[in-house]
């Protein structure tokens, strides 16, 4: 640990991203209760069936302290969890895919809702996994049209609705023969991640994964279960 990371550490102590209590170990990420009551998700668990995507995967589920996680990011502007939930879906990628992706890519907010939120969490949770898995960080979608947030609609045929339409290859964008890995904080319907990833093998590219923080629709398994 360099000296301004220490420094830092010690104004600003490190917090679990999922109950914000002050980590003893700042490398580890999450607090040792975190690490055994989360919902984790492993096997095929963590695999959700997108269309045109090559495979989708998460390491927990939407529930809880996870879904108060996320909350905390995308509405209370906690940028600093983007590290610890980065390192949780690196290690998700790397128990799952069975070949290396060239580059991390993710589903933009439109124009509209990135100036509402200031931030996409997305595509900071695109650069903390690109971080860890040692890949380049790609912009190669954009969202032209606003549309209503997808935790607001229940159904899934309103889900794609919604996003069928709503995105289109940025200007320049090169994926012909990538293999990609596309981040999303949640995956709920799909609708979002089969939209993008339909573009992006439109496009050319030859791997599409999915892979976000959290699946919801599923219970997810903490440690104590997994002993019992």
């Amino acid at each position: 640990m360099s000296l301004g990371t220490a420094i830092l550490n010690l104004l600003f102590p490190p917090k679990c991203p999922f109950c914000h209590v002050v980590l003893e170990d700042p490398e580890a990420g999450l607090c040792p209760d975190c690490q055994v009551s989360l919902p984790w998700l492993t096997g095929q668990a963590a695999e959700r069936k997108i269309e045109f995507a090559d495979g989708c995967y998460s390491p927990l589920a939407y529930r809880d302290r996870v879904r108060e996680g996320v909350h905390h990011l995308k509405f209370h502007r906690c940028r600093a969890s983007t590290a610890p939930f980065g390192m949780l879906m690196a290690q998700c990628a790397r128990d799952h895919l069975t070949e290396k992706a060239d580059a991390v890519t993710w589903t933009p907010l439109s124009r509209k809702r990135l100036r509402q939120r200031g931030f996409d969490q997305a595509e900071l949770l695109a650069r903390a996994v690109g971080k860890e898995l040692g890949l380049p960080v790609v912009p190669t979608l954009e969202k032209f049209r606003n549309t209503q947030p997808q935790s607001s609609l229940t159904e899934a045929a309103q889900r794609r609705a919604n996003a069928r339409g709503a995105y289109r290859l940025r200007p320049g964008a090169q994926v012909s023969g990538q293999r990609l890995l596309l981040v999303d904080d949640v995956v709920t319907s799909g609708a979002t991640l089969d939209e993008c990833a339909y573009l992006l093998k439109q496009a050319g590219a030859q791997r599409v994964w999915c892979l976000t923080l959290a699946q919801a629709g599923h219970k997810g398994k903490n440690q104590e279960q997994r002993k019992n």
